[in-house]
């Protein structure tokens, strides 16, 4: 099946914008340019309106923490019971009937990366999904895809509230390291095993994640905020020589010499939401423009159900306030997200080869009068 999108305002974000045509064939982008209708099976008409990628969304607890549904109910995000967790899946708790799911695609948001919440220092396994909503399993295009860290505010309110370690940020980093050396141990016994020709009998499911982030195959993702927690997980991902993300990184912009130096990335925000703790004091949305302009990669996120997902690109047209260039932000929605989570030979821009991904906008996003009137996700259309 060959469907050509016709005479749109075509914005491939891996080079300028144009007026031109889109052929997808088989749920990929098959070409760009002047393109001619007897190629296609189907033509879809644009009339001059604005062909987009797919946005993502790096971090994100929709389907987690549902909407409508109240706080019992909403609350599977966070197994706040062990500060060590990384055996529990997002995939397990993933309601693809949140009704979230739609008004996210109504704001042209494509693909996710869903985490547990931020209570543990250890926390769960997270999943790359494409929001074409039908069940958990046919969403997948990753999983696991990352396992969840925290360090800060979060684990200490949980496990201080329960007059249990970790109380503090150094209990938060004596957790962590001791994890660690578990499982470095874990994998050396495992490793002696096979050596010597013996079965392997001692399997433990928290090992064997953390097991998967020492040997790089997946990369911790870390909740940190404020400045000191982001060396903190930079200092232990160093000790531990595994790959990692910054999540929310609000106070990145304060070391970003070091987040440069060391080749970081961030996945920054929510910026466009009240400062709700202590460490979001220093809030600023003028940290995108600093983090760019150092030559962090960077993604922008909403921290779904924070700020819900449909709303992405209102925070991202917001921080052209604060000086922010629109393509920095655009490829904030985009590549830049589809880099951190190892996608970008899939998704993030409009080029041949490329998952057929598409939204059609009346005008530019950034625009306030401006909707989505369709959506494909792999060359079908889901709204």
């Amino acid at each position: 099946m060959k469907t050509l999108f016709k005479n749109g305002k075509v914005f491939p974000i891996s080079s300028n914008p144009f007026v031109g045509d889109v052929l997808v064939e088989d749920g990929k982008i098959k070409a760009i340019g002047a393109l001619n209708e007897t190629d296609a099976d189907e033509v879809v008409e644009l009339n001059g309106k604005y062909l987009f990628p797919g946005f993502v969304d790096a971090h994100s607890h929709i389907g987690l923490y549902e909407e409508g549904v109240g706080a019992y109910y909403a609350s599977d995000g966070n197994e706040m019971t062990d500060p060590i967790t990384p055996h529990v899946r997002a995939i397990d708790a993933f309601n693809p009937a949140d009704p979230a799911i739609p008004r996210a695609l109504s704001g042209g948001i494509t693909t996710v990366m869903i985490l547990p919440g931020s209570a543990n220092p250890i926390g769960g396994q997270g999943a790359i999904l494409k929001l074409n909503p039908t069940n958990v399993d046919k969403m997948i295009v990753k999983s696991p895809a990352g396992m969840k860290m925290a360090f800060g505010e979060n684990p200490k309110r949980v496990y201080g509230g329960q007059k249990k370690t970790p109380a503090t940020r150094l209990g938060i980093a004596a957790v962590v390291r001791d994890f660690f050396m578990k499982v470095q141990d874990y994998m050396a016994e495992k490793a002696l095993a096979k050596e010597e020709g013996k079965p392997f009998t001692k399997r433990d499911s928290k090992l064997e994640i953390g097991e998967l982030v020492l040997s790089k195959k997946i990369p911790a993702r870390i909740h940190a905020h404020r400045a000191d927690d982001i060396l903190t997980a930079i200092r232990i991902a160093e000790e531990f020589d595994f790959d990692f993300v910054i999540e929310h990184g609000t106070e990145g912009y304060k070391i970003v010499d070091v987040l440069k130096e060391k080749n970081v990335k961030v996945v920054a925000g929510p910026l466009l939401t009240f400062r709700t703790k202590y460490e979001l004091k220093d809030m600023t949305m003028k940290a995108l423009k600093i983090l760019i302009e150092n030559g962090i990669t960077a993604s922008l996120m909403c921290d779904h159900p924070v700020i819900p997902l449909e709303y992405s690109t209102v925070q991202a047209a917001t921080a052209l306030r604060y000086g922010s260039k629109e393509e920095d932000l655009l490829k904030m929605l985009t590549i830049n997200p589809a880099k951190i989570l190892g996608m970008e030979n899939r998704i993030g821009t409009i080029e041949e080869g490329k998952d057929a991904d598409l939204v059609i906008w009346t005008g530019h996003p950034f625009d306030m009068h401006s909707v989505v009137e369709s959506v494909y996700i792999e060359g079908k259309r889901v709204i």
